[in-house]
């Protein structure tokens, strides 16, 4: 992935296709909201909501350059159509996952918030709830799920995405300063190598030269012809060794080491293992030498200088880090290889703390040389709590397969491979899937909230019926919930007063009659005209049947 600026990423597929399936995705999300509210039939004008969410699609795919601007504006048209509130909060989101500094994502939420609450409020009774109170509630339902807990969501993953590449950034430094110190470490043992070679090579050819002129005064008188072939011997030695030291001359040593400086024919025998180990057992360290096999003084020079090096730099890494620990120096000659281990348990005072630990350069060093012998070095602690160096050189390198070389991480082998983790394909759907669901969760609180803000609002014909009045028509007056009752109309036969003139007919209503005192019962009667017009409304009481248990009813 790749960033564009600060705090900035660029996703997979990211263009035109992409911003249309989210805006579509938000979009959709807004109409469900829509639907569901609508179908529970309490928004006062439902088709005035969708101007409302085309204009929020518009706005949609803005946020990313303009983020303030739209996510105020769609603060403001969610409080005017709560439809709009799945949109909001996707823009929420991205505003608050891209925006870098806390305090300003802070005062960005919270005004979109208020700004929220104010149009709901100010707009509640035209095109909201209805009652200017009830318009506040709505806000203040609509702002948690369309600003708040998107921007909170926001907020973190962008601080997690942010997090996670600073770690990536300064892994990869420490890994470039591994190789760093890792490629310095060969460098530097290499150029020892070279001079040690520039000293064996160039004794060797002195020896070769001395010698040749001894022999060209020897054949002076004697036999001129052979001279001849001893001067040519001198003078090709001589051109060798210019050779020699104009092409590793400039490879002086990096770093004088501890121990003896100059190779010998000594270096890397018994005895001189034997010194080594001597030399520590006089600084206080608890050294024990085991030696199987003939001795190395018939050994290449290369392979002795390497166990010489192998032992001298496993002693002191004893004597920094573990000296009251006892050690163990293990050298086992045989006719294909050489194998040198040296060993410490664990020391028994506390254990080295990490920030004193060494930079493994000298081991790296170790290992530069022994491969390019032919050999293999392990250095790892053991589980007992010490220390293991292992050193398996050839007895002759000439005849040693050079190593396959580890491909380090970060090489082409390494590259080849690919970081850890799922896939990108894998992480970007999950990861879609995820904000899919949050949207399908946001949407139904929305609506939810929507539906009881507007259920608990009274409705604008809401409140009580009017009361029927001389003069309304029939309909009107069964409108109110005046209807004649079979009952009623038996009760008052025979009973009821002289209707008025010009009376066409008249309603007994069941909810006109009420008992007025025990054994009376009071009768509303409505009488229309012959025009279906209420001329009059009477009351009178007629008396009732007595209170009587069924068996004493005749």
């Amino acid at each position: 992935m790749v960033s564009t600026g600060p705090f900035r990423f660029r996703r997979p597929f990211r263009g035109p296709v992409r911003a249309v399936a989210e805006t579509a995705g938000v979009l959709l999300a807004g109409l469900g909201v829509w639907v569901v509210v609508g179908y529970a039939d309490v928004l006062p004008h439902p088709w005035v909501q969708l101007p409302a969410l085309a204009v929020a699609g518009a706005l949609f795919p803005l946020r990313r350059r303009f983020p303030a601007a739209v996510l105020l504006a769609l603060a403001a048209l969610t409080g005017v159509a709560g439809c709009v509130g799945p949109v909001t909060a996707a823009t929420a989101y991205t505003v608050a996952r891209r925006t870098v500094g806390a305090r300003r994502r802070a005062r960005l939420l919270a005004a979109a918030a208020a700004l929220l609450v104010v149009c709901a409020t100010v707009f509640a009774p035209w095109l909201g709830p209805g009652p200017l109170p009830y318009g506040p509630a709505l806000g203040l339902v609509l702002t948690p799920v369309a600003v708040l807990v998107p921007g909170l969501v926001g907020t973190s993953y962008g601080q997690q995405r942010r997090l996670v590449r600073a770690l990536r950034e300064r892994g990869d430094a420490a890994e470039r300063a591994r190789r760093l110190a890792d490629s310095e470490a060969r460098t530097q043992e290499r150029s020892r190598i070279a001079a040690e070679m520039h000293d064996l090579v160039g004794h060797r050819l002195s020896l070769i030269s001395l010698h040749a002129g001894g022999l060209e005064l020897a054949l002076k008188h004697a036999d001129p012809e052979l001279r001849e072939e001893a001067v040519l011997v001198r003078r090709t030695t001589r051109d060798a060794l210019r050779e020699l030291r104009q092409a590793l001359g400039v490879l002086g040593p990096l770093g004088r080491d501890t121990g003896p400086e100059a190779l010998t024919d000594a270096t890397g025998t018994r005895a001189d293992i034997e010194a080594l180990v001597a030399e520590s057992r006089d600084g206080g360290v608890a050294v024990r030498l085991a030696w199987t096999g003939p001795d190395l003084d018939g050994r290449p020079a290369g392979v002795r200088r390497a166990v010489h090096r192998v032992v001298r730099e496993a002693l002191t890494n004893v004597h920094r880090y573990a000296s009251a620990a006892h050690v163990t120096v293990t050298v086992a000659h045989g006719e294909e290889a050489v194998r040198v281990t040296v060993r410490n348990g664990a020391p028994p005072g506390p254990p080295v703390p990490a920030g004193s630990l060494g930079t493994g350069r000298g081991l790296t060093g170790l290992r530069e040389r022994v491969e390019l012998l032919g050999g293999t070095l392990a250095a790892a602690p053991q589980p007992s709590g010490g220390f293991r160096v292992e050193a398996v050189l050839p007895a002759e390198p000439g005849d040693a397969l050079a190593p396959r070389r580890r491909e380090a991480p970060g090489t082409a082998a390494g590259a080849a491979a690919g970081p850890s983790g799922p896939p990108p394909a894998e992480r970007g759907t999950a990861q879609t899937l995820t904000l899919a669901l949050g949207m399908v969760a946001l949407s139904v609180l929305m609506a939810l909230g929507t539906l009881f803000v507007y259920a608990s609002a009274p409705h604008r014909d809401a409140g009580p019926r009017p009361l029927p009045r001389v003069g309304m028509s029939y309909g009107d007056v069964t409108g109110t919930g005046v209807t004649d009752n079979a009952a009623v109309r038996a009760a008052a036969a025979d009973r009821e007063p002289p209707r008025p003139p010009g009376t066409a007919g008249c309603v007994y209503p069941f909810n006109g009659a009420t008992a007025s005192r025990p054994g009376s019962l009071t009768i509303a009667r409505y009488c229309f005209d012959a025009g279906q017009r209420l001329i009059a409304i009477d009351r009178f009481t007629v008396p009732s049947v007595r209170d009587a248990t069924p068996w004493e009813i005749p």
